[in-house]
């Protein structure tokens, strides 16, 4: 395996990354988007979640595939981030044929950042059009960190942020992450290496090595049910069905548990989209839909430090404050 071109979700072909954030709001959203309708799946592992249209990624729905995934800062009213990506695809005549008229299926997540600092004493709910502008910035080229869904992420001790990485398999077939990390764990040991480290490639996120890990450490912190989630997409260019997506995003949580300690807590709503574009067939059905597993959980371990390792301080914080 190694990394792709950009080491990015977007060295899988067709889709798109777009990110649209508010500084004085101190939340954003980010858009996943693919040049065609995409087979998608998904898995919920936190206990606080907030998601919109999850239920039609079930296999046994209708529609079979997604115009675009939508994460979002925000808490409940980010859920709105979505209805301004689904207007914007409507005005392009993307979305689900019904007769004369046209639905864009656009599932979402978001996560809790509220609290942390910026002015959220808005008349109007600002999701919409944030979701519109994430959508008009779509493109393969993207920045990591403070941008987006993880502009006023946290985590325990630092700023979070939006991450990605992608790797290509031995039989050519790409996968690629997108996370925004704002979990109520850590992702680092008190000398900035990452939980992460062991998957690193590269030296993406600084080459420090693995976390030391004190076996009698507790969690700590004041935040309660709610104020956390770490949201993130899988993604493949491999031939799926939506059962297999599903399969994928559950494999993928792997990643986000080596991650991040703790992780799926009652306090957090972590979640993983998948994705797949389905213009590579697996050779191998069995084994290499195993190896698909794996490097999605790999990739999402990676993207979740390179997030953190390039956020900006806010009211915690940048790990290159700290650790740099």
């Amino acid at each position: 395996m190694r990394p792709g071109a950009l080491n990015l979700i977007t060295d899988i072909a067709g889709l798109r990354v777009g990110n649209a954030d508010d500084a004085k709001v101190r939340s954003g959203a980010t858009v996943l988007l693919g040049d065609a309708p995409f087979v998608a799946g998904v898995h919920v592992m936190g206990g606080a979640p907030g998601t919109r249209e999850t239920d039609l990624l079930a296999p046994d729905k209708t529609v079979q595939e997604v115009d675009a995934l939508v994460l979002s800062g925000g808490s409940a009213f980010g859920l709105d981030a979505a209805s301004g990506v689904a207007d914007g695809l409507r005005a392009m005549g993307r979305g689900f044929a019904v007769g004369d008229q046209r639905v864009p299926i656009v599932p979402g997540a978001i996560l809790f950042d509220l609290l942390n600092g910026g002015d959220k004493g808005w008349d109007r709910n600002p999701y919409g059009a944030l979701g519109r502008a994430a959508l008009d910035d779509a493109g393969r080229q993207f920045p990591l960190g403070s941008v987006g869904a993880g502009f006023g992420a946290t985590t325990m001790d630092l700023a979070g942020g939006l991450g990605s990485a992608s790797v290509v398999l031995d039989c050519g077939i790409t996968v690629g992450a997108l996370v925004a990390v704002n979990a109520l764990g850590c992702v680092c040991d008190d000398g900035g290496r990452f939980h992460s480290a062991p998957y690193e490639m590269d030296a993406e996120f600084g080459g420090r090595g693995p976390a030391r890990l004190d076996p009698a450490w507790e969690p700590y912190g004041d935040r309660r049910q709610g104020q956390s989630t770490t949201i993130a997409i899988v993604a493949t260019d491999a031939v799926l069905t939506q059962a297999q997506a599903t399969r994928l995003a559950v494999a993928a949580h792997d990643g986000m548990a080596r991650a991040i300690v703790p992780s799926h807590t009652p306090m957090d709503g972590d979640l993983v989209f998948a994705a797949a574009t389905g213009t590579r067939a697996l050779p191998d059905p069995v084994w290499d839909a195993l190896r698909l597993g794996h490097a999605a959980s790999a990739c999402l371990s990676r993207a979740i430090a390179r997030g953190v390792y390039a956020a900006d301080g806010g009211i915690l914080p940048a790990w290159r404050d700290r650790h740099g």
